[in-house]
Parts: C-alpha cells; sequence; structure tokens
C-alpha cells in the first residue's frame, strides 16, 4: 500500500520526489528558458560583430553560462534518478566556475579599467534585468521544491536577479563617478552568492543520496 501510495505522490526517475503535476510544468518551463536565453544570446553575438562592439559580444558571450545550465536541467530532469544528480552537482559546478570567472573579471578590471559606453551598458543591464526577472518569475511556483535539479535552477535564477540588479544600479553609477570601488565589491559579493548556491546544490544532492540509501535499507529490512 505504502508502495502504491509513492507511486501516486511522484513521478519516477527523479532523485527526490516530485509531483505528477509539477513535474511536467518544470520540464517545459526549463526547455522555454534555455531556448529563449540561446536564441537572445545569438543575436547579442551576432548584433556585436555586425557592429565591431568588444564589450558588447563578451555581453552575449556570458549568456553561455545561463544556456548550460538550463540546458543541462531540461536535459536530464525525470531521466533517471542518477542523471538528475549528475546534473544538479554539473549545474554547481558551472555556478562555482561562473564565481571564479567574476573574480578574474574582477581582477581584470582593477589592472584595465574598461571605458564606460553608457549605450552598451545601458542594453546590456536592461536585457539583464529584463531577462533574470522573467526567469524568476516563472520559476517561482518551483522555489520549493527539494528535487536537486529544481532546486539548482531556482537559485540560478535568484543569483542572477540579485547580480543583474546590483550590477545594473552599482556599476553604472560606479562608472559614471571618478571610484570604482562599490562595483569592485559588488563583484566580490556575486562571486560569494555563486559559491554559496554551489554548496547549497552539493548538499542538496547529499540529503537525496541519504534519503536514497534509507529508503532502500527500509525496503530490505525484514
Amino acid at each position: 500500500m505504502a508502495g502504491l501510495e509513492s507511486s501516486v505522490q511522484s513521478e519516477p526517475g527523479h532523485a527526490a520526489p516530485v509531483d505528477p503535476k509539477v513535474g511536467p510544468a518544470y520540464r517545459l518551463t526549463i526547455w522555454g528558458i534555455a531556448l529563449g536565453i540561446l536564441i537572445f544570446a545569438g543575436n547579442v553575438v551576432l548584433w556585436a560583430i555586425a557592429v565591431g562592439n568588444n564589450q558588447l559580444f563578451k555581453d552575449g558571450v556570458d549568456w553561455v553560462y545561463d544556456v548550460a545550465l538550463y540546458g543541462i536541467a531540461a536535459l536530464v530532469f525525470g531521466r533517471d534518478e542518477r542523471a538528475e544528480k549528475l546534473a544538479a552537482l554539473g549545474i554547481g559546478a558551472v555556478m562555482a566556475v561562473a564565481g571564479f570567472h567574476t573574480l578574474y573579471d574582477l581582477w581584470d578590471k582593477i589592472l584595465r579599467p574598461r571605458p564606460i559606453e553608457l549605450f552598451t551598458l545601458g542594453f546590456s543591464a536592461a536585457s539583464a534585468i529584463l531577462i533574470a526577472y522573467l526567469i524568476i518569475g516563472v520559476l517561482w511556483r518551483f522555489r520549493a521544491e527539494s528535487n536537486p535539479v529544481i532546486k539548482a535552477t531556482w537559485l540560478s535564477s535568484r543569483n542572477d536577479a540579485i547580480s543583474t540588479t546590483g550590477f545594473a544600479l552599482l556599476g553604472l553609477a560606479a562608472r559614471l563617478l571618478p571610484v570604482r570601488w562599490p562595483e569592485y565589491l559588488f563583484d566580490v559579493f556575486v562571486a560569494f552568492l555563486c559559491f554559496q548556491a554551489t554548496w547549497a546544490i552539493w548538499r542538496a544532492t547529499s540529503q537525496s543520496q541519504d534519503r536514497t540509501k534509507v529508503e532502500a535499507k527500509g525496503e530490505h529490512s525484514p
């Protein structure tokens, strides 16, 4: 009876229980996010190449982290328990790389201060904020899910919303003022968010593994 109840309450092939009503909705949402960002980033890169704007090109390429993250989640969600755990850890690794890249970018900005391009900065900030809040809006209903893949994408959307808003406000102000330290300080904060999300994803995956071991032990116990 317990086994029947479990099968009704959760989709198969997940690292943590997922309601059958939640699974299809999340799957469709995550595919839409991944493909939407890919199309947008591709157009930005093509536009940057056409006008010869290196900063715009860099901003377009930076979206590769989001495409990789949401693409991994879309491909493996619901495939099987092991794939989901590996995908969650992979997303955590992508976010850790993003954290180190943020620190490297900070070091590069300190050594070689970048010229102020108000149009490029304004377009990049406005588009990043719009996309970040659209993503956090469509993922909001999944924020309390314990599944490692869902948690990973939710944490990513949260980080993007915070970082893009902060960079738009602090970054623009710092580039218009004679001091740059607020922008540099915010870079450190964004790197911290990336590493914190990586830790949270690793912990969720570990808890999922512990839950699986307990369930397996319970099934084999007399």
